[in-house]
């Protein structure tokens, strides 16, 4: 096993040994125990940069079902390396802000660390994993895991509201994504990423091109909550703010974008992929900015904003895509947003991460998150306030950090988009860079609100649970690394470039590179008076007006019927679905034995019976064919007794005729096992019938005498259907079984190895126990279990007859 899986096993690993830690040392909180894995995991990912720079990715591969094309294989490049870094170099800083956010006493702390492992192990599969069913099997890891750290206050409605919404979301998308991961193992032959990329070129002119694209970007938006995918993430805030900081921040919404880069060179140059991304993304950005302007909570302010900027991020990588339609300089000009859309995603992580730190801080201190309790505190949390107020700067794109540069970087993108000439953008992009420009004015109006709001202005102590004060070291220091992280990326942003960009665009553009070649990103701050810098002045200007003037054109949001919106939409599916499926149970789970047996056996009548008909199997069917065994004198009469006895079971008067003529049924087949030669199996069946008989007598014994109850016509004929059908449609498929055997025999297999693999001569136990060796272990613990289930249950029930048999001593 090599390192890289390793690396990846460790967070299950150290996942196993948390509960153990927390029980051992409850003096010491747990987190000090975690933090050190993802410090190291962060350190060894930092160790490989250098390689990856230098053009030199990293494979490991261990078998997983090789007959399928299903290894555990991971890949390490520059895309991968940038998500692994993210995903522990975050997960470091969490954990420590968790340490002084979640108290050792009053929250169950061993069970969220446990599922924050679980999560960074998942994501880390996710990124590094170079076979699309390992990418699917972690995506769905990651999806349980956040359901367990979303709902972990699950005391509360809420909590399991946001919950059970952001798994059924995400996990409806995983499934989609499977089912376009399936289609491009159908046109390529292989599930490895690389190999899927090798042959791209071929793929456009296949029928299921695009119906595999949009499967795979159902995934990737349901992940990344593109609208109108993206009411999940503001229910799912109801975590605790060390969850929304990790995954939604920096890691499980970014899974989506992931996806969508990885798979650009598969898919990039289409215009299907081009316009999908793009316009679904550009959709996003201005959705969420404006739906964020109205929230009254700070988280809610930040998942709105996260919705809008991961849109951002995603209309970026669309328009990237298009670098792959050209060749040589001609794609340098698209070349552009794909790098403004790695660096904003770097970025988002930083200013984004320290916003969530910072609210939950401001929640930790005050009782609260409401702004309208909120204003005026910035005096008794200075350090606080200047974190928020870096953070969003950033995030609203002024000068001189780092969102500002990925902002002017996205204007560029979008104004190249709308002079474009083909995949249709001669009509319809002048709109992106319009659009872009509306939702970053909005963007500019939410940060300002998430800092006016807050700290500026009059104070009102009398609506704050709690006197506010500054927060102690343990919670400050991760925003810390984070808002400096923002301000040295915003004055040196080379040292991403040449350290992460570069190496990202390698892994997402490839095609583009010729052998030995890298790209070459330089950021700089002034390109003099251009129209993005006039649009960055706009925003502020018209933004600066908007907030001044936000309670007189606020109310604009109210014009929108509740009832039409998306949350109440959802609300009615999921009521309307579960009032539909509660109807179809109550109409067939009627409690009757008999209707259950009749659905089961009707359904494997009509499917046998289509599939022998489509298939032509009743044409093998041949009664005259003389591969059958004779049928002698001895047979004959077995097979009337056989019938006369089970004919007779239904007209018993009583259940000791029933057993005695069901036990007869079963001594007659032994002695067709005698007659055919098969004394192990003759054997078996007559120690398994006695067995049965005497437990018949021994639970029947204990029932009352059996009455008969008079029964319709339509009952008994419907019995009687369905019993002939179903030993007719048996029998015919036996026969049919016997007359079309496409394959050569697999007894002489047996006979000729049971002793040479098995050490055993006596051929039906070597089968049993060696070739078929887990069926019957698997049959053994079945057994076994529902033995120890019987035991239970009499000992309850003998527990509480004694019970109930006990009377007070009242003398």
């Amino acid at each position: 096993m090599s390192l890289m899986h390793l690396a990846v096993a460790a967070p299950f690993a150290y996942a196993a040994i948390v509960p153990l830690l927390h029980r051992a040392v409850p003096r010491i909180h747990t987190g000090w125990f975690v933090l050190p894995l993802p410090l190291v995991l962060f350190a060894y990912w930092l160790s490989r940069l250098p390689g990856i720079r230098s053009g030199v990715p990293t494979e490991a591969t261990l078998p997983w079902i090789p007959s399928l094309g299903v290894d555990f294989s991971l890949y390490l490049d520059g895309l991968s390396l940038l998500f692994a870094l993210l995903i522990t170099g975050i997960g470091s800083l969490v954990t420590l802000y968790s340490i002084y956010y979640l108290s050792k006493t009053k929250e169950r702390i061993g069970r969220f660390y446990v599922c924050l492992l679980l999560f960074m192990g998942a994501m880390l599969g996710v990124v590094l994993s170079s076979n699309l069913i390992a990418v699917y099997a972690f995506w769905e890891l990651t999806s349980l895991s956040s359901f367990l750290l979303i709902a972990f206050w699950h005391h509360r409605e809420r909590s399991m509201y946001g919950a059970l919404k952001s798994m059924m979301i995400t996990v409806f998308g995983g499934f989609a994504m499977l089912a376009g991961f399936v289609l491009l193992y159908v046109m390529t032959g292989t599930y490895d990423v690389r190999a899927v990329m090798a042959v791209a070129a071929d793929l456009p002119a296949h029928p299921l091109f695009v119906p595999a694209l949009a499967l795979v970007l159902l995934g990737a938006f349901t992940k990344s909550a593109q609208f109108p995918f993206h009411i999940w993430l503001p229910d799912a805030m109801e975590a605790p703010t060390p969850v929304s900081a990790y995954l939604h921040s920096a890691t499980m919404v970014k899974a989506g974008l992931y996806l969508v880069a990885r798979l650009t060179p598969v898919f990039g140059g289409a215009s299907e992929w081009f316009w999908l991304v793009s316009a679904f993304g550009l959709a996003t950005l201005f959705w969420g900015s404006f739906q964020a302007v109205k929230q009254t909570d700070l988280k809610a302010i930040l998942a709105f904003s996260t919705v809008s900027q991961l849109g951002l991020i995603m209309c970026l990588l669309g328009l990237g895509s298009a670098a792959l339609a050209f060749t040589g300089e001609a794609s340098d000009v698209y070349v552009l947003a794909m790098t403004a859309a790695v660096f904003h995603l770097i970025n988002h992580a930083t200013f984004k991460g320290a916003l969530f730190m910072v609210a939950g801080i401001v929640d930790h201190e005050t009782g609260t998150r409401d702004i309208r309790k909120l204003g005026g505190i910035a005096a008794l949390m200075p350090i606080t306030f200047t974190f928020a107020l870096i953070g969003a700067a950033s995030m609203a794109g002024l000068p001189p950090l780092n969102g500002f540069l990925s902002k002017e970087m996205f204007f560029t993108g979008v104004l190249n988009a709308s002079k474009m000439n083909f995949f249709s953008m001669e009509t319809w992009g002048a709109l992106f860079p319009i659009v872009a420009w509306v939702a970053s004015v909005f963007t500019f109006v939410y940060c300002a609100i998430f800092v006016g709001r807050t700290f500026l202005g009059k104070m009102k102590p009398e609506a704050l649970p709690t006197k506010p004060h500054e927060a102690p070291l343990g919670l400050l220091l991760p925003p810390a690394v984070l808002v400096s992280l923002v301000v040295l990326f915003g004055l040196f942003p080379d040292i991403a470039s040449y350290s992460l960009i570069e190496p990202t665009l390698a892994a997402v553009l490839p095609t583009l590179l010729a052998p030995g070649d890298r790209f070459h990103v330089h950021i700089s701050f002034w390109h003099g008076p251009t129209t993005e810098l006039f649009m960055t002045i706009g925003v502020i200007a018209l933004g600066s007006l908007l907030f001044w003037q936000l309670r007189r054109w606020q109310g604009v949001y109210g014009r929108w019927p509740r009832r039409w919106t998306l949350n109440a939409l959802y609300d009615r599916g999921l009521q309307g679905l579960e009032r539909g499926s509660a109807r179809l149970t109550n109409a067939y789970m009627t409690g009757s034995v008999r209707q259950y047996l009749i659905y089961i056996f009707t359904f494997l009548i009509v499917v046998v019976a289509y599939a022998m008909v489509r298939t032509g199997s009743f044409g093998a069917i041949d009664p005259a064919d003389p591969s059958y065994a004779p049928i002698g004198v001895y047979e004959v009469l077995l097979v009337t007794a056989t019938l006369l006895a089970t004919l007779a079971v239904p007209f018993a008067k009583s259940r000791m005729s029933m057993i005695i003529l069901v036990g007869a049924v079963g001594y007659l087949v032994v002695l067709f096992f005698v007659l055919f030669r098969a004394p192990d199996l003759a054997l078996t069946q007559m120690i398994v019938e006695t067995v049965s008989v005497a437990l018949f007598l021994l639970c029947f014994y204990h029932l009352p005498k059996l009455r008969k109850e008079a029964s319709s016509t339509r009952f008994k004929l419907t019995n009687a259907i369905v019993a002939i059908g179903v030993g007719a449609v048996v029998t015919l498929v036996a026969l049919s079984a016997g007359g079309s055997n496409g394959f050569g025999t697999i007894a002489d297999y047996y006979l000729e190895e049971s002793y040479h693999l098995g050490g055993g001569k006596n051929v039906v136990n070597v089968i049993l126990v060696d070739f078929r060796g887990f069926d019957t272990l698997l049959e053994i613990m079945v057994l076994g279990i529902a033995s120890l289930g019987i035991f239970a249950m009499i000992k309850l029930r003998s527990g509480d007859a004694r019970r109930k048999g006990d009377t007070p001593n009242e003398g």
